[in-house]
């Protein structure tokens, strides 16, 4: 079995200036599993026109209320729960967050409850963003 991990190396200093760790596809197929996968501002705007797509948002209450990618529905980190997602409508479930690092930890958990790779807005809304791509303030929340 593939086991990924994310932070610092144990010998990095406190004074050292730490970067975000950034997600790559984990392959987990030897254990029977999904794989974790980015897709870029671009193409999850394509994908999202052909309503094959069920973008998710697993950002913070207070952040979604700044504003959100037109046609996502909302499920932060601390409750995402695989297990009572109903996928039954064969729509790809595509995640994102502000950076990329929470999708990607809600995509592991998809993937290992699904058994098929999972993908998710590298960069997060912030590349969306900076792409000038649209992005809609909910109405009430």
């Amino acid at each position: 079995m593939a086991l990924a991990a994310c932070g610092a190396d144990a010998e990095t200093s406190e004074d050292s200036e730490e970067k975000p760790a950034k997600w790559a596809p984990v392959e987990l197929a030897s254990a029977g599993l999904g794989e974790v996968e980015e897709i870029d501002p671009a193409a999850l705007e394509e994908l999202t026109k052909s309503n094959k797509v069920r973008l998710i948002d697993v950002r913070t209450d207070e952040e979604v209320a700044e504003g959100m990618i037109p046609g996502a529905e909302h499920i932060a980190l601390d409750e995402f729960e695989p297990t009572k997602l109903d996928l039954s409508d064969g729509r790809e479930p595509v995640l994102y967050c502000r950076s990329d690092r929470r999708s990607g930890i809600a995509a592991e958990k998809l993937a290992q409850h699904i058994g098929k790779s999972v993908r998710h807005l590298d960069g997060g809304i912030n590349a969306w963003r900076d792409k000038g791509l649209p992005i809609k303030r909910p109405a009430v929340f």
